[in-house]
């Protein structure tokens, strides 16, 4: 999972992507200040590395 935070301000906005393209996409697009994080649990299994 991958998870913008956007810090605007007041206010804190995250947002919730299942693939990496998708995220960096909107990344690029979001103004202000943004981080961009990969979230791994330890029961996923299906992230390789």
């Amino acid at each position: 999972m991958w998870v913008i935070t956007v810090y605007s301000g007041e206010s804190i906005q995250m947002f919730e992507f299942d693939n990496q393209e998708e995220a960096r996409a909107t990344f690029k697009s979001i103004k202000g200040c943004k981080f961009l994080s990969e979230v791994i649990y330890y029961n996923d299994f299906d992230v390789v590395e």
